[in-house]
């Protein structure tokens, strides 16, 4: 269950970004400081952005999944971004189409298979257009694993 890998500690409310690569910095940074991930671990992601883009569009909503090859990842974890201002990604399987972006899933992912799991859980959630739209509007970091873990629950 993704709900038990999350710490408050990387869950980042009103998050001011003014791109993509500004969120990895943000997010990406706290993943590092916490020994979730290497120092290599944000241009990991910036690079594999360019060539495997990450946004999502649910609905009218924006959502992005980056994450990077396990080389520069220490141990599994996941960063929440809600962001105050929604930021361009690109659209995921898309060269150029843009998805303006509010909620994060940053994912640092050890086990190449976990990982697909974990997208699996991921997408279950954010398909979810009323779940989605609580996470966008949670005020507190608790709210939104409390939310994930009903959703999680109730699959």
């Amino acid at each position: 269950m993704i709900w038990e890998e999350l710490k408050e500690s990387l869950i980042m409310m009103d998050l001011e970004a003014s791109s993509s690569q500004d969120v990895f910095q943000k997010l990406g940074s706290a993943l590092t400081r916490e020994g979730y991930t290497k120092d290599s671990y944000i241009e990991a992601l910036s690079e594999r952005e360019k060539n495997f883009p990450t946004g999502l569009d649910i609905n009218g909503i924006g959502v992005a999944i980056p994450h990077t090859d396990v080389s520069h990842v220490n141990k599994p974890g996941i960063a929440i971004g809600l962001l105050k201002n929604p930021v361009s990604f690109i659209q995921m399987a898309t060269d150029d189409e843009e998805v303006k972006v509010k909620l994060v899933f940053m994912l640092s992912v050890i086990n190449p298979e976990a990982h697909l799991e974990e997208l699996k859980q991921i997408l279950a959630i954010i398909q979810d257009t009323d779940v989605l739209k609580k996470l966008t509007e949670a005020e507190e970091k608790q709210q939104i694993i409390n939310i994930i873990r009903e959703k999680e629950i109730a699959l």
